[in-house]
């Protein structure tokens, strides 16, 4: 068993200054606020210790992508994200050739059964090829049953997430395919009216794929899906906080009219994360990255981000007048809510029965130590 005192740790949702946990193998054992029950083993005055970061969209990180199929690839992501405070990776496809798109689901799926990752996010291929965003649209493609039938064997229960366009002709089947295969199902890369994003909704869809980015603009005489998905409290919506590609105050807006309960900051990173400027690839995609901005080749077209979560949390916890206020909304936003809307179960808090996932901030909100499943990963 393990003892940690922190100057600050947001316990169950709520901030104590002090606070304490206490571990026992892979759990949390015990927790709350100020002095611990005994002298603490790890003792972080100085810090703020949150529950580890859950990504719910990400495609890569430090040179490796989850969309190369490769087993060394896709720990080389996870791992340079744990870096970041990131526990807790839904690892996202793009857009992919049907045998590309397999291969790609198994590596997933394997490195799933592993706990490399927990799970599997579908970002195409069922989507609109009027806003492709940075997939390959000569790939895209509407929903087949038999394709449908052949990801989710080969996922083995992995996948997790899938993202349609609601506008696509058999759309209604398909969202009922994956929603009986416990399949989260999103919104997002599409061109659909708010009538259709509001049916999807009836149907079962309950995620905005990264609200906003690859879907039409908020209009006062034609909705869209922005408003169907915002006004429905039955939606989590994504937002990428990086500042490029939602403004800082429409992210607060957003945060303000949802509530920080339905909104789930993701990076939607590539493997261009945490690397130098330069050349790299989204799928069959040339990108290029020009001061930290990842753009398709030749257009001014956004490619997923280089974020990390940890910088994503600075972002949104500097967005409220109150701190305490805005770091519990921070850790809402980049560990409760993705938990909640995937369904995964004892992630996403630090409560007694809880896997002990948390991430240590010093006072400027850096990483300075990670602990997955009981485990110090960063810093020790």
């Amino acid at each position: 068993m393990t003892l940690i005192g922190s100057g600050t740790m947001v316990v169950d949702g709520q901030v104590r200054r002090p606070g304490w946990l206490q571990t026992a193998g892979r759990q949390i054992l015990d927790c709350g606020g100020g002095t611990p029950p005994q002298p603490a083993d790890v003792d972080f005055p100085d810090s703020v210790v949150v529950p580890g970061f859950i990504d719910m969209h990400v495609h890569g990180g430090g040179g490796a992508s989850y969309t190369d199929a490769s087993g060394p690839e896709i720990a080389g992501a996870a791992g340079f994200h744990l870096r970041y405070g990131t526990t807790t990776t839904l690892a996202s496809l793009i857009t992919a050739a049907p045998a590309e798109l397999i291969a790609g689901v198994r590596a997933l799926a394997e490195a799933t059964r592993q706990g490399i990752v927990a799970g599997i996010h579908l970002e195409g291929p069922w989507l609109s090829t009027a806003r492709c965003g940075a997939h390959d649209h000569t790939r895209m493609r509407g929903p087949d049953h038999d394709e449908i039938d052949a990801v989710l064997a080969a996922g083995g229960g992995a996948i997790r997430m899938v993202t349609l366009a609601p506008e696509l002709s058999g759309i209604e089947w398909a969202i009922q395919r994956f929603l009986d295969s416990g399949v989260v199902v999103a919104v997002g890369h599409t061109d659909a009216t708010y009538e259709q994003t509001k049916q999807a909704v009836d149907l079962g869809a309950t995620v905005g794929t990264h609200l906003f980015n690859a879907m039409p603009p908020l209009n006062h005489r034609e909705p869209g899906p922005v408003l169907a998905l915002l006004q429905d409290p039955r939606v989590t919506v994504e937002l990428i906080a990086d500042g490029v590609h939602v403004h800082p105050a429409v992210v607060h807006a957003v945060i303000e009219a949802a509530g920080p309960n339905r909104v789930a900051v993701v990076t939607d990173a590539i493997a261009a994360a945490g690397c130098d400027d330069g050349a790299f690839r989204l799928g069959t995609v040339p990108i290029d990255v020009v001061s930290g901005v990842a753009r398709v080749h030749g257009t001014p077209t956004i490619a997923g981000s280089t974020a990390t979560m940890d910088r994503l949390f600075r972002a949104v916890a500097g967005l409220g007048s109150d701190s305490d206020t805005a770091l519990t909304a921070a850790v809402q936003m980049t560990s409760t809510t993705p938990a909640r809307a995937l369904g995964l179960v004892g992630v996403g808090n630090l409560r007694p029965g809880h896997d002990a996932n948390l991430v240590v901030l010093d006072r400027d909100l850096q990483v300075t130590a990670v602990m997955v499943r009981g485990g110090w990963r960063v810093g020790f």
